[in-house]
């Protein structure tokens, strides 16, 4: 009888340690799976709360970054690049119009006024830089992001930018057809003073 009962007894402390074991490991499931929604729930938040224009200036930058030699991009270019990019998650309906409108320099604000982009023909963008012309509605509107409103990962971006802007400063009498002209006539008066030449020229006007 007393072999029974301490049978029975073993067997019951069995079961309540199976049982707690069992609940341990449930709650620690539950735990974690509460645990990754709120960290997924954040991380989610976070990238949503970058603004469009921000959002259409990274991936700009990104495509000039990947293709040195092409000099501008069509509008579809840019939002394709925003869409795959994924920085504000899926993509946003005012991706579309910033890249259009908003944060286009040389067009009049409606109401956007940013300079992050420049139409250099119908349908074709690339960065905007200082030297560019701009609606003046938009004087001292902002040009690029600030750095702590991007996420950590695009900020080297900001000084390729400024990379980009010296590098094409510098190859501006190459690629300006008007620029390039410069010095081009100095044979006509290399032997000659230049006001000299010009008094010889308007001899006769009168």
């Amino acid at each position: 009888m007393r072999r029974d009962k301490n049978r029975r007894d073993e067997c019951s402390t069995l079961r309540k340690r199976r049982k707690h074991k069992s609940f341990d490991i449930s709650f620690l499931l539950g735990l974690e799976l509460v645990q990754h929604k709120e960290v997924s729930t954040v991380a989610v938040a976070t990238k949503s709360c970058i603004k469009v224009a921000d959002e259409v200036w990274i991936a700009a930058a990104l495509l000039h970054r990947e293709q040195p030699a092409q000099p501008d991009f069509t509008v579809e270019e840019i939002v394709d690049r925003a869409m795959s990019e994924g920085i504000g998650g899926p993509i946003r309906p005012g991706v579309y119009v910033h890249v259009v409108q908003h944060c286009v320099a040389n067009r009049p604000p409606n109401p956007g006024r940013y300079r992050m982009l420049f139409e250099t023909t119908n349908g074709r963008r690339r960065l905007f830089r200082k030297g560019d012309a701009y609606h003046p509605a938009r004087e001292g509107a902002k040009i690029t992001p600030n750095m702590e409103d991007i996420p950590s990962g695009y900020r080297g971006l900001l000084a390729w930018y400024r990379d980009w802007c010296s590098a094409a400063v510098n190859c501006a009498p190459e690629t300006d057809p008007l620029l390039s002209l410069a010095g081009s006539g100095k044979h006509l008066w290399a032997d000659e003073h230049a006001d000299d030449y010009v008094r010889r020229l308007r001899e006769g006007w009168e």
